[in-house]
């Protein structure tokens, strides 16, 4: 299975009967899946099968989802609102006998608000029923494009999470190298440190200040981290190569690997282990950044 990112987008139309439908999706990074629609009233029964579509698809994200439905071709009903017509008449019958005016006209007495209404013409309910069909199927349509645009954008993602998880291993391998993390070059400062001791006073205990520098050179040695480091990188590779949902899983292995980096720059007593610990610090984060793009 392809890598995902979780950016997205898609778009669908078409028309049903004397139904205009267009569907817009977006979606964005998010911790979990959260789906957002916008429906027109009166289109609920379409939200229940577009989400369950949405949750087959997809395992990560905000996908915001716009519905716009319009009815068209339609030749407009008027329709003559009866019980305010009876009254309004009733009570220019009752003024007649009480006022000298001219009778009211027809156009008149219709031109009066709400007594003629406007509709659009009733729908039948396999017409509704076969249009929210067709509006369900554009989804899947729109969706089927925004899960493309993901997996599209994601080979670009794993190309780029590939050559940082490269420098990270570089960075390793010169940190493995570094003539300052040899066993020889930290006893031969922590000798001169000893020796700086000894002659700035004579109550130091010789037998406890060489113990004391055993501990620290046993402290200063990063081959732990090194091998850890080694091993993140190691399943990194082994998890974008698997492709899927990895983006969880590649968020905790770029902490992993920032902690060992951390470590790597506490431990260091040389300033070219330092230097390369800050770099792969920096490489990491980069690595993290990117990760939390994936699905």
């Amino acid at each position: 299975m392809a890598l995902s990112s979780m950016t997205g987008f898609g778009r669908s139309h078409g028309v049903s009967g004397t139904y205009a439908w267009a569907w817009e999706l977006k979606s964005v990074n998010s911790k979990g899946l959260d789906v957002r629609l916008r429906l027109p009233p009166g289109w609920d029964a379409i939200d229940a099968p577009v989400r369950a579509l949405v949750s087959e698809a997809l395992a990560r994200g905000t996908v915001n989802a716009n519905l716009t439905v319009t009815r068209e071709g339609l030749a407009p009903v008027v329709k003559i609102n009866e019980p305010v017509l009876d009254a309004l008449l009733a009570t220019i019958g009752r003024l007649g006998h009480r006022v000298d005016a001219a009778p009211p006209s027809i156009d008149g007495i219709l031109g009066l608000k709400g007594v003629v209404e406007v509709v659009d013409q009733a729908e039948s309910e396999d017409e509704r029923r076969t249009a929210e069909a067709a509006v369900a199927g554009g989804f899947k349509q729109a969706l089927s494009g925004l899960v493309d645009m993901r997996r599209t954008e994601a080979k670009a993602l794993e190309r780029v999470l590939t050559q940082r998880l490269g420098e990270i291993a570089t960075l390793t391998g010169q940190a493995e190298a570094a003539p300052g993390r040899r066993a020889e070059a930290i006893k031969a400062r922590l000798a001169e440190q000893v020796d700086a001791l000894l002659a700035a006073s004579d109550r130091f205990d010789p037998d406890r200040l060489h113990q004391e520098a055993i501990l620290l050179a046993t402290k200063a040695d990063i081959r732990e981290e090194l091998d850890r480091l080694a091993s993140h990188v190691e399943q990194a590779r082994k998890l974008l190569s698997q492709g899927g949902s990895a983006g969880r899983r590649l968020d905790f292995l770029s902490q992993e690997l920032n902690r060992e980096a951390n470590t790597l720059c506490a431990k260091s007593n040389d300033v070219e282990l330092t230097k390369i610990g800050l770099e792969l610090k920096s490489v990491v984060e980069q690595f993290r950044e990117q990760v939390q793009n994936l699905e």
